[in-house]
C-alpha cells in the first residue's frame, strides 16, 4: 500500500491526464488513506501506553501520513500542493518494516550526537568561506558576491564539492582560498560517510549475536 501510493503520487504529476485517470488515481488515494488511518488507530487500541506511541517517531510519522488528507479539505488550493508533499511521509512508514532500514535509523540515532557537531562545524566552514570569498572577489565581482549573503551560495556549492560552475572565482587570492577550501570540502564530505559506517556497524552487531 505504501508503493502504491507513491507510485500514484507521482503519476498525479503527469500532465493532460484523462479525467477517468484522475479519478481512479484520487480512488486509490482514498482507499490507502482509509487503510492507513484505520491502522494508526488500531495501534493506538492495542498499545499500553497511547501517549507514548502517539508521540513516537513511528506515531508521528503514522499520523503525518493521513492527516494532509484531512486537512485539504476546505483549503485554498494554492495551499493543497504543500500539503500534498507531505505524502512523501509515507516512505518513512517502510522503516517499520524493512530490518535493513531499522539498522540503519538505530545508527543514525546512535550518531546523533556526532552529526549534530558535523552539522555545526560545516555551518560554520560555510560562513567563514563565503566571509572570505567576499572579501577577496567582492570587487572583481560584484554582480556575484555583492555581500556575504551572496557569497554563501558559492561556500555551499564549493564545500560539498559540486562545483556547478555558475559562480567561480577570477582573482588570484580567490583562487588561492578556493583551492583550501576544495581540500576542506573534500575532507568534509567523508567525515558523516565514516560516522555513519561506524555506527552502522555497531546497530548489526547485537542483532547478528541474538539471531
Amino acid at each position: 500500500m505504501i508503493i502504491l501510493s507513491v507510485i500514484t503520487f507521482s503519476i498525479e504529476t503527469l500532465p493532460n491526464l484523462k479525467p477517468q485517470t484522475r479519478v481512479i488515481l484520487n480512488s486509490i488515494e482514498v482507499c490507502c488513506v482509509i487503510i492507513f488511518t484505520l491502522e494508526y488507530l488500531a495501534r493506538i487500541y492495542v498499545v499500553d501506553h497511547k501517549p507514548k506511541f502517539i508521540f513516537s517517531f513511528f506515531g508521528i510519522i503514522d499520523l503525518l501520513v493521513i492527516l494532509p488528507f484531512y486537512l485539504s479539505f476546505g483549503v485554498d488550493l494554492r495551499s493543497l500542493r504543500i500539503l500534498r508533499m507531505f505524502r512523501l511521509f509515507r516512505l518513512l512508514k517502510l522503516v517499520r518494516y524493512n530490518k535493513a532500514m531499522r539498522h540503519f535509523t538505530q545508527a543514525m540515532l546512535m550518531a546523533r550526537e556526532q552529526i549534530i557537531l558535523f552539522m555545526a562545524i560545516t555551518l560554520i566552514l560555510i560562513y567563514f568561506s563565503a566571509v572570505g570569498i567576499y572579501y577577496f572577489e567582492n570587487e572583481a565581482q560584484p554582480e556575484h558576491f555583492s555581500s556575504i549573503c551572496d557569497s554563501l551560495w558559492w561556500s555551499v556549492v564549493t564545500l560539498t564539492a559540486v562545483g556547478y560552475g555558475d559562480v567561480y572565482t577570477i582573482t588570484v587570492g580567490g583562487r588561492v582560498f578556493t583551492f583550501f577550501i576544495l581540500l576542506i570540502g573534500l575532507g568534509n564530505v567523508a567525515i558523516p560517510t565514516g560516522i555513519i559506517s561506524s555506527s552502522l556497524t555497531k546497530a548489526i552487531e547485537p542483532n547478528s549475536e541474538e539471531e
